[in-house]
């Protein structure tokens, strides 16, 4: 997979809030990555997370976060 054809669809505080979204979206079978820089893992706290997809994966990606937004009410 070629970096350039990497989309971020979304950002999150954290990598363990990055984790629960990727897990949703690998139950749906939509492979995704998450891209941190926290200094190796010295300063978790410091840095936010990006959830990324391919970029043929970027639609069913926001329709499976649609539909799981939807069902929790």
């Amino acid at each position: 997979m070629k970096s350039s054809d990497l989309v971020v669809i979304s950002n999150f505080r954290s990598v363990a809030d990055a984790q629960i979204v990727k897990g949703i979206l690998d139950e749906a079978g939509v492979q995704s990555m998450i891209r941190s820089d926290n200094a190796g893992g010295m300063y978790p706290a410091l840095a936010g997370a990006e959830l990324i997809v391919r970029a043929e994966d970027v639609d069913k990606a926001h329709e499976v976060l649609r539909q799981q937004q939807h069902s929790r009410g």
